[in-house]
Formats: C-alpha cells, structure tokens, sequence
C-alpha cells in the first residue's frame, strides 16, 4: 500500500435482493476517498427525473460501520456537471447504527429529463471518522480577527 494512503476500517456490507449482481462500491483509482454507489432498479426499469423533479434512488446495499464512523453520500461530479444532477442533502450522512438500505437523493437541476437505470454509478460514498463534540456554555465567545462577520463579509 502506499505510503501516503491511511489504513482502512472494516465494514460489514449485505447485498439486499434487489442489488444482487450490483457491483459493491469499490475505489475507481488507488488515491480515490469515494467509492461509487449504484443504482438498485429493476433490469430494464429506470426513473426518469424530470427537469427539478428528485427521487429516492435505492443502492441494494445495506451497511454496519464501526462505532466512530460516518459514511457520507455525495455527488458525482460527472453527474452535475454533464447533467446537472445531484445528491440533494449533500453530503447525507449514514449514521454507524443505522441497518437500512442506503438510498440516494437525486435532483436534476438541469434542463432535460435524466434517467437512472439499473447499475448507474448514481452517487459516491466516503467513510470517515467522527468526532463527537461536547458544549460548554459561556456567557461570552472570545475575540477573533472575523468576529460575528459571516455570509460574504470576508469578500468574493
């Protein structure tokens, strides 16, 4: 393995029936952080989005992170810039005890109809660790250079 690549985490994964014969996600080149999710439709059955219109898109796949990690679900850049369609809560988060199917939220914000069909690499997913806060209320905030400036204040 490459020196500048960290070790991997063990994930249990079960094909649903309806992935069966999918592809499970796997990393498209050695230095890749998302593995492409499929689409689980019927064989010869595909969702049409029209344009603006969205759709849960089933995976086949469902999955058992260790406890400390997240598998986030995000877009294909192929996918947005050719056709501008995209995850719609991205990133979504798959929370280490969730047990369902991990479905994909398409939207096509371009101006044709898009259609998925059975196999289509629809999303991909990154799994990585968390880090879980604690609060601890104050009555004031300490000084910074930005202070309270948000939403375009530090320029274009």
């Amino acid at each position: 393995m490459d020196a500048m690549v960290t070790s991997g985490v063990a994930v249990a994964v079960t094909r649903l029936p309806h992935g069966a014969g999918l592809d499970l996600p796997a990393y498209e080149t050695p230095h890749a952080a998302g593995m492409d999710l499929r689409a689980a439709l019927p064989d010869g059955e595909a969702i049409t989005l029209a344009p603006g219109a969205r759709a849960l898109i089933p995976t086949g796949l469902a999955i058992a992170l260790p406890p400390g990690y997240e598998a986030q679900v995000r877009p294909r850049s192929g996918l947005a810039a050719k056709h501008g369609v995209t995850v719609l809560n991205s990133p979504g988060t798959v929370d280490a005890d969730y047990r369902g199917e991990i479905k994909v939220i398409l939207i096509n914000h371009g101006g044709e109809p898009f259609a998925v069909s059975r196999g289509m690499r629809i999303a991909q997913m990154v799994v990585a660790p968390v880090t879980r806060a604690s609060w601890r209320e104050a009555t004031e905030l300490p000084d910074s250079a930005r202070g309270g400036g948000g939403f375009g204040s530090t320029g274009i």
